[in-house]
């Protein structure tokens, strides 16, 4: 009986006696599973499972009851059940998740609000505190009104972006509708994430290309090396590009067909990064979402660790419930289409990886979490094929002659600029950002064919050689 009680609770605190002289070494835990996602203490056992017993559980119950609604405030929802185990009586007293957070343990004039860290219930730092307050009180931080006033900014790039991916307008009721801003006309915080300026100092993503399999010194092992800040479609598509430049479509000649292999599953890509935007913590300042490409590898980490508290490696995606920490902005990334209510993004990161040429399961995608991050690991599913064996002199299969490497590496360069021109960009910006010091080459061999394609545009087409002349992607 009492292993299938463990097995069906959620958190699990074990205690010999019932200390009552000094209850804070079980009413801590108490504040904490209230805190987080409920959980369960086995008086009358040992941390090693071993059944002690208690002398006299109905008094034992009485006295637990007494203690926590006069110990902590507000009173949680307890369930308190006896269990004879071994002809030895203990007490179960199971806490379960509340909803008028943060429960506080109160002592000598003093409050405490605890959670969880691993097996352990330590006092809340202050912005998982500020956290639960507003979950005690039925807010979000990005639902919360600022002091700054709508007129005060532009939203160019969201109106755009909105227009281009849904083919509605954005109206000015919406941004009241949206939560974007209040009837005043004050802005939200996720109205302050979404202004072409950079309103919200830790709206940024650092992304670094190391050379090789782990970090070292940035100035001597890093290949590329960039941070992004602004608003948060800004970030979406800067950091989608930093990892599309940073990675390689690579392909196999079979027969008539050529198939492509990309590192990594655009979608997958794509799911991450809205996720690690979407469910951040921005209350915690001094931190900022970190991307870190290896050669066989993305890590992708966010502050904040799961919503409910419980860490992703120990749950199956499958059944997770969509508990989102920031319900305004996601339900925005849902209307322009870059994410489901449903909170399937997890499942569909493992599913698109799992459609890639030559996907097996050590390149299944890896979800770890703690109190204070959220990471995602994407795995280069042409890393064994072309690393490795490139270590062992053996010429890869999917590189089959030097005039296809050519064309190949064009086509990529060529897909590069496109991605790095859904802005306006100048003749030298592009050349730069591209590497090829050649300008005629540049001319000839790259430029005048995006252009001729239709793909690439000047932004003054009647004054092509005007030196304030730009290119950008013909779909923008």
């Amino acid at each position: 009986m009492l292993f299938q009680l463990i097995a069906e609770a959620t958190e699990i605190d074990y205690k010999e006696t019932l200390e009552i002289k000094k209850p804070k070494s079980w009413l801590k835990s108490v504040s904490a599973f209230a805190n987080g996602i409920g959980g369960s203490l086995f008086f009358g056992v040992a941390d090693d499972k071993t059944i002690v017993g208690l002398d006299d559980p109905q008094l034992a119950a009485d006295k637990i009851t007494e203690i926590i609604r006069e110990k902590i405030s507000p009173v949680p929802e307890i369930v308190l059940n006896p269990f004879e185990e071994d002809g030895k009586q203990i007490l179960v007293l199971k806490v379960r998740s509340g909803r008028n957070t943060p429960y506080f343990y109160s002592a000598d004039g003093i409050k405490q609000a605890f959670v969880r860290v691993g097996n352990s219930s330590v006092p809340a730092p202050d912005h998982i505190l500020k956290e639960l307050i507003l979950k005690g009180s039925n807010q979000t931080f990005d639902s919360l009104t600022t002091a700054h006033k709508i007129e005060e900014y532009s939203f160019t790039l969201l109106e755009a972006t909105y227009r281009e991916r849904t083919h509605l307008d954005f109206e000015k009721s919406d941004y009241l509708s949206f939560g974007l801003a209040d009837q005043n006309g004050f802005l939200t915080h996720a109205g302050m994430l979404l202004t072409d300026q950079h309103s919200v100092y830790n709206s940024r993503i650092f992304c670094t290309r190391w050379n090789g399999l782990k970090k070292t010194s940035i100035f001597d092992d890093a290949i590329d090396d960039k941070e992004f800040s602004g608003n948060l479609i800004t970030l979406l598509q800067n950091a989608g590009d930093f990892i599309k430049n940073n990675s390689k479509i690579r392909f196999v000649k079979k027969d008539n067909e050529r198939i492509d292999k990309p590192d990594y599953a655009q979608r997958a890509v794509t799911e991450a990064l809205v996720n690690a935007l979407i469910h951040r913590d921005y209350i915690v300042m001094g931190k900022e979402i970190h991307i870190d490409m290896y050669d066989d590898r993305v890590e992708i980490q966010s502050p904040g660790g799961m919503f409910d508290g419980k860490a992703i490696q120990d749950r199956d995606i499958d059944t997770i419930s969509s508990a989102r920490r920031n319900p305004v902005i996601a339900d925005l990334f849902h209307r322009m289409r870059y994410m489901e209510r449903r909170g399937s993004g997890l499942r569909k990161i493992l599913d698109s990886t799992a459609q890639l040429p030559g996907y097996s399961d050590e390149y299944k995608p890896q979800f770890l979490s703690t109190d204070t991050d959220f990471i995602v690991v994407l795995k280069n599913i042409n890393y064994n094929s072309v690393y490795k064996n490139a270590q062992n002199s053996t010429q890869d299969s999917i590189q089959d002659n030097t005039q296809d490497n050519t064309q190949d590496d064009t086509q990529n360069k060529s897909q590069v600029i496109l991605n790095f021109c859904s802005v306006p960009r100048s003749r030298t910006e592009i050349q730069e950002h591209i590497e090829i010091k050649n300008r005629s080459y540049f001319l000839s061999k790259i430029l005048k064919p995006l252009l001729e394609s239709g793909k690439l545009k000047m932004t003054m087409p009647d004054k092509p050689t005007s030196r304030n002349q730009k290119y950008i992607r013909s779909d923008t």
